[in-house]
């Protein structure tokens, strides 16, 4: 898999971040075993590939959870109590933002903007973004996802 991605985005000019997407997208994360062989395809140093999976904070180095919950840490978040929902979360789950829990069910991401600031505090599920949250909403959603996993 991770061969037929080299080959598809080696000749590309700027390749390195579609490829990069693209074996996140394959494998769920980027293996540390294969930063070597993209920094080949690519013409790369190891290091470069590694300063740019750091660079970005959509790219993994674990595999995620099952769900993953992106919360805004950005300023209009912050100044509306987002920092109390991260703070709740690691209480409750026992795991700070860029960490997995134990069962594999859900990661944890801070992300610095959803672009829903006018009403913050907000994150993301998935697919769906939940504005003004507050700690008993972060509860339910937590309870929801928790309940559909067993």
């Amino acid at each position: 898999m991770l061969a037929q991605l080299l080959y598809q985005y080696q000749d590309q000019p700027g390749g390195l971040l579609p490829l990069l997407h693209a074996v996140q997208a394959d494998f769920g994360y980027i293996p540390a075993d294969a930063v070597p062989p993209i920094a080949r395809a690519m013409q790369l140093s190891a290091a470069e590939v590694e300063g740019v999976i750091s660079f970005y904070h959509d790219f993994r180095r674990q595999p995620a959870g099952r769900h993953t919950l992106h919360i805004c840490r950005a300023e209009s978040c912050q100044a509306a109590g987002g920092e109390a929902l991260v703070a709740h979360l690691q209480a409750r789950l026992g795991i700070e933002p860029g960490q997995s829990s134990a069962d594999g069910e859900l990661t944890v991401e801070s992300v610095y903007c959803l672009g829903n600031c006018a009403c913050s505090p907000a994150l993301r599920i998935g697919d769906a973004t939940h504005a003004r949250v507050d700690i008993a909403r972060l509860d339910a959603l937590l309870d929801s996802l928790l309940e559909s996993a067993s």
